[in-house]
């Protein structure tokens, strides 16, 4: 398989993402001793907050395809909430700004990067809580095999990026992180 040089942007967004990527990562509590089912259906359904209307937000830059709220969704029930439940959830409504493509991709690859880590949690989860695709778990695994091949389509897409646009990619990233961490700390369920 032949190597690819990232992007300038690619670089830009992991170096500027770095540190607010690392202090959300320390604060999330999958790897927590006392982390239980308990929490663990608390936290997905801050992240149901975050994604149903962040995605719908985004309706305009990303395809159906990419979307992780319907999954959630289907975690949630199979966690043991209602739709009714589900549809009193709260709703994130301090989003990231999204006014163009350049905010747009920043938002995305936060998104999109997290697939990536949900693999490493997946095993995790299956390992710790007994928790599977069909039991609570497809959001881990969202994109199934289709992983790798998504987000080699998003490194593309970033790839054609107008250069000048870079420090509106990166800052829309930064702020997506800073929003998602103080709605998980809004609905207390960070470390």
């Amino acid at each position: 398989m032949p190597t690819t040089t990232p992007s300038p942007l690619l670089l830009a967004l992991r170096e500027g993402t770095r540190d607010c990527h690392k202090t959300l990562e320390a604060r999330l509590p999958f790897f927590s001793p006392c982390f239980d089912i308990t929490d663990y259906r608390r936290l997905l359904q801050a992240y149901y907050g975050f994604h149903d209307p962040l995605e719908q937000h985004l309706s305009d830059y990303q395809g159906p395809e990419r979307h992780k709220a319907a999954t959630l969704t289907r975690d949630l029930l199979a966690l043991g909430l209602s739709e009714a439940d589900i549809g009193a959830l709260p709703l994130c409504q301090a989003l990231p700004t999204i006014h163009d493509e350049a905010s747009a991709l920043g938002v995305m690859y936060v998104l999109e990067g997290s697939t990536l880590g949900g693999q490493v949690l997946k095993r995790a989860m299956a390992e710790r809580l007994g928790i599977g695709h069909d039991s609570g778990a497809a959001f881990l695994d969202v994109y199934g095999e289709r992983t790798g091949s998504y987000w080699r389509s998003f490194l593309e897409r970033l790839d054609r990026a107008p250069a000048a646009e870079q420090a509106i990619t990166v800052q829309a990233a930064i702020d997506t992180f800073t929003r998602f961490e103080a709605w998980l700390g809004d609905c207390d369920v960070l470390n």
